[in-house]
């Protein structure tokens, strides 16, 4: 049982990481080796200073959703491992954990929204620059999150606390 526990454990936290690498991490749109786009920031490498120089991305009101659905599905995921923590050590033998697999499941769905928003409006959030760029590691890494978000929700519902 410890064994289960513990790789449920390690799931959670590594979807948890992934999570915030996606949300907070420089690489959803990709333009060329020295300029990204992320959530927050457009910014473009300086080889001369050698440093990145960064302004505010769009403006459009989807794309407020993607950044808003992803620091969601972050705080989501990350009530649902708290939550996790306390009912390992207060709940009575035998319970499930039902409230810790559907914050898991609401992460899970806030991400793929997030995600979807942005594959169909990226043409509206980098206008003049979508030809020359393609999706990033992190867009990427929200779309990986996304099931195993969903299948570590499901197994939080079915997982039932034992001695």
């Amino acid at each position: 049982m410890s064994f289960l526990l513990f790789g449920v454990t390690a799931l959670h936290i590594i979807i948890l990481v992934l999570l915030l690498v996606a949300t907070l991490d420089k690489s959803w749109w990709v333009l060329s080796e020295d300029e990204t786009l992320n959530l927050w920031y457009d910014c473009l490498y300086d080889n001369n200073t050698e440093a990145w120089l960064c302004s505010s991305v769009s403006d459009n009101d989807w794309f407020h959703a993607v950044q808003a659905l992803m620091v969601l599905s972050v705080l989501f995921s990350s009530f649902s491992f708290i939550l996790f923590m306390w009912q390992l050590y207060t709940m009575a033998r035998g319970g499930l954990f039902y409230a810790t697999g559907l914050f898991q499941i609401f992460a899970s769905l806030s991400v793929f929204t997030a995600a979807v928003i942005y594959a169909c409006h990226v043409s509206e959030f980098h206008t003049g620059r979508l030809k020359d760029g393609y999706f990033g590691y992190c867009f990427v890494l929200a779309w990986v999150a996304f099931p195993l978000s969903m299948i570590s929700g499901i197994m939080y519902i079915h997982l039932r606390k034992r001695e």
